[in-house]
């Protein structure tokens, strides 16, 4: 986005390249011509696939000048500075033409980064200085751990795996989750008393945010399988057994399966509506365990200017939890009745989003901030939802929580979460210093010459 340095209504700048989800760290080339930023598929977990891409702001075509790396800088000296499996590589560039002039190489090593949301604790000055913290790329691979109300932590999987959106089967026996291995991500079954792991989906495409069917035997997840990019629900047993069946298709992203209404029934999920906004969709399943089940046709549940995510339904299938950015600023939960009408009730003071139901207590946990795990108790009065003051459900946080990552899952017993607790970025190693290195531009200038004609 881009907004008026004299304020004003932020508007869209620049758009998403072919197979492209994200853009981020943005930096304002010299002249005020282009805009230099890093961008990648929306399912992506290393940007080291990432691309370096120039947008003019006179309202051009982005071009990539450079694939593979994140973090791209310019530097006074005529170059482009970025990431590549921990290594800061440099790159000639010419600011007329926005275009690379040479050929890359590596400039420093021991710089503090991360591939898995594509940043870097490093600066150039307009002079050419460089400053940076030291240390290496931090790896978002991480175990899974138990978090309990008081804080404490437990290894839940030591193993490390580039996971995410974990799930609970109904009975609290087993864990689905997605992993990725830096090429795809899959959905994978942890039975976690038998310290089991077995992979569930095999397909090239991405496969991920798994959801357990209320009797267990099923496990419904998004796929792009069909068309890079574009994704729809899928369902296969949770034994392995047995072939994979679509749910859903259609030319919009059906991101999400969220959760069973306790009928099982209806499926409520996530549909995309353009880059920025999505609507709230009930897919209705016709059949039974003994004749076999058959998608029905998904109809709208909620459709507003705002983006809605995750549908939730409660225990007993009289509410719907999601989170929405219907007040503006940050996302926030809100519980409607189903199916309706009623509501909206507002839930989060301050900001929430992936919404869990305890089916143990009246209870709504729900994410705040970066990975604070919040509470709200509460009471139906008829038709009319009262609930608490959200209140912190644990003194510990967890990490990993983004747009495309729930990070946690109340177990059905409403004690504990699967979550990664949260952890120091750098591995132990305290940042308690920065390198300045002067006259950078003069040693990139050595070590990767500008290219002559």
């Amino acid at each position: 986005m881009r907004v008026s340095a004299a304020g004003g209504t932020p508007e869209d700048f620049g758009a998403l390249g072919p197979g492209a989800g994200r853009q981020r760290w943005p930096q304002a080339l010299p002249g005020g011509r282009a805009v230099l930023y890093s961008e990648h598929s929306p399912t992506a977990t290393n940007w080291d696939a990432a691309n370096l891409v120039v947008a003019p702001l006179s309202g051009g075509a982005p071009k990539v000048v450079v694939r593979g790396g994140y973090y791209g800088r310019y530097v006074p000296s005529g170059h482009l500075i970025y990431l590549y499996q921990g290594t800061v590589f440099a790159v000639p560039f010419d600011l007329t033409r926005l275009e690379t002039v040479g050929s890359a190489a590596p400039a420093l090593e021991g710089v503090t980064a991360f591939p898995a949301s594509g940043g870097a604790k490093l600066a150039v000055s307009s002079e050419g200085t460089l400053v940076y913290v030291p240390g290496t790329a931090v790896s978002a691979a991480r175990p899974i751990d138990w978090l309990t109300r008081d804080g404490k932590a437990a290894v839940l999987r030591a193993t490390n795996a580039l996971w995410s959106n974990p799930r609970f089967s109904p009975n609290g026996q087993k864990l689905a989750v997605d992993i990725s291995d830096g090429k795809q991500r899959d959905v994978w079954v942890y039975e976690w008393a038998r310290d089991t792991l077995t992979q569930l989906t095999f397909d090239p495409g991405e496969d991920r945010f798994p959801v357990w069917t209320p009797d267990g035997r099923r496990i419904v997840f998004a796929s792009d399988r069909a068309k890079a990019g574009t994704f729809n629900l899928y369902w296969a047993s949770a034994d392995g057994t047995g072939e994979v069946t679509r749910l859903t298709d259609s030319p919009e992203s059906h991101s999400q399966g969220s959760s069973w209404h306790p009928s099982a029934r209806i499926l409520a999920f996530q549909a995309g509506r353009g880059a920025t906004r999505g609507d709230l969709m009930l897919l209705p399943m016709e059949g039974d365990a003994t004749r076999g089940w058959t998608p029905g046709t998904p109809t709208v549940f909620l459709s507003s200017p705002a983006n809605e995510t995750t549908p939730t339904f409660s225990p007993d299938g009289r509410w719907i939890a999601y989170a929405s950015m219907e007040a503006g600023g940050a996302s926030d939960v809100y519980v409607r009745q189903f199916p309706g009408p009623g509501g909206p009730w507002r839930i989060s003071t301050a900001g929430g989003r992936f919404p869990r139901w305890s089916v143990t207590a009246p209870e709504l946990l729900f994410i705040e901030g970066q990975g604070t795990i919040m509470a709200a108790r509460y009471a139906v009065v008829g038709d009319s939802f009262r609930a608490d003051t959200p209140r912190i459900w644990s003194p510990a946080g967890i990490q990993g929580v983004a747009p495309g990552n729930a990070g946690y899952d109340l177990h059905p017993d409403g004690k504990r979460v699967a979550a990664a607790a949260v952890a120091d970025d750098s591995e132990g190693v305290a940042n308690d210093k920065v390198v300045f290195f002067f006259n950078f531009g003069e040693y990139l200038k050595k070590i990767a010459p500008v290219a002559r004609p």
